[in-house]
């Protein structure tokens, strides 16, 4: 792990080529056979995502083999008592709604009392204990604080969003969310064993990157509901105020508004950057915006129809190389063999030195 540690820092420093990680397998970004057993048995939780990882650690790619606790969107909810299902072949669901009572209580709460912060907390201790220690752990999955405020409230949010006057709802909301999100991610770090303004992180997949300035993960995947200007008066100030106490963040959201890419990759909080769904932007046009700002893509970028792994990391590093953006690749297209993956994690070094 040290070596891509160092490849890490001095990527982060604009030294050396862009990192690509290329993945050992085609399997599903997540294991849902007998999720609702694994979720509530850390050991078998911890077993899934670990043979995961192992496959990684000898495998041709720039990214570090990690583990987390795999809970899902409702992680932090859950800890200040949202309730929650556990459906087959799906990731957990959230349940009813919360009253603005039990909104308001959640100051009170304390988080590590929760069963989802327990259940963390094994994962991590059974992992700490484990001959695996070098592959990292890293956090759950942590929503921003619109999405939080949304899992909590529901839909409502967007008729209380329509008043945002000082000292109403929705603000007394976003603020109760920011307060929560703070103090589950803060408990959650404690348990790794990370600093605050560090990190490793996996993006859900079996290998991550190390962030030596970073030090959360954010999904604000609600935000591509509303206007542009909603989301620079109500989203914005949240984005800001929730990641600096960690340095910044790596940011994720899913559907297309490009107007929000614009806007979140001009906040000098956001270091990084990843679309859920590449294959409806312009790749170009979103490396061109990440080089201006200084923003990395850590991301995948879509295929373009019938091109193979050579063609398309020609095309790739080619337009990395123009706009001059840095880029983290999660590839779309790559080859199954050993001898392949390694050239092409060559190919992508040249290319991009």
């Amino acid at each position: 792990m040290i070596d891509k540690i160092e490849l890490h820092e001095n990527f982060w420093q604009g030294k050396g080529p862009s990192l690509i990680l290329i993945p050992p397998t085609r399997a599903d970004l997540y294991e849902l056979n007998d999720y609702p057993r694994r979720f509530r048995n850390p050991q078998a939780m911890w077993e899934t995502e670990i043979r995961r990882a192992k496959a990684v650690t000898d495998w041709p790619t720039d990214g570090i083999p990690t583990v987390r606790s795999n809970l899902g969107v409702i992680t932090i909810p859950a800890m200040a008592g949202l309730s929650f299902s556990t459906p087959e072949n799906s990731m957990p669901w959230p349940g009813k709604p919360l009253s603005m009572k039990n909104i308001r209580a959640i100051q009170d709460k304390n988080l590590k009392d929760s069963e989802v912060f327990s259940l963390a907390t094994s994962f991590y201790n059974i992992h700490r204990e484990s001959d695996e220690t070098h592959i990292a752990a890293y956090l759950p999955d942590t929503q921003g604080i619109f999405d939080i405020a949304h899992l909590l409230y529901g839909d409502e949010i967007f008729t209380s969003l329509l008043d945002m006057e000082e000292g109403n709802w929705f603000i007394e909301l976003m603020e109760i969310s920011l307060n929560l999100y703070i103090r589950a991610t803060e408990a959650l770090k404690a348990v790794l064993k990370e600093d605050s303004g560090t990190m490793i992180h996996g993006h859900a997949t079996e290998q991550g990157v190390y962030f030596p300035h970073v030090g959360v993960r954010i999904s604000e995947d609600t935000a591509i509901l509303l206007s542009p200007e909603m989301i620079e008066q109500s989203i914005i100030p949240f984005v800001k105020r929730s990641t600096r106490p960690f340095g910044g963040a790596f940011l994720h959201y899913c559907g297309y508004h490009p107007t929000l890419f614009a806007q979140f990759t001009a906040l000098p909080e956001i270091k990084a950057i990843d679309l859920g769904n590449p294959e409806k932007y312009d790749t170009k046009w979103v490396l061109e915006r990440c080089a201006e700002t200084g923003t990395v893509l850590y991301s995948r970028i879509a295929e373009e129809p019938g091109e193979n792994w050579k063609d398309y990391v020609v095309r790739i590093g080619s337009l990395v190389v123009s706009t001059g953006a840095r880029v983290i690749l999660r590839p779309k297209v790559f080859p199954e063999s050993r001898e392949e993956c390694r050239e092409m994690l060559d190919h992508w070094h040249d290319l991009t030195m």
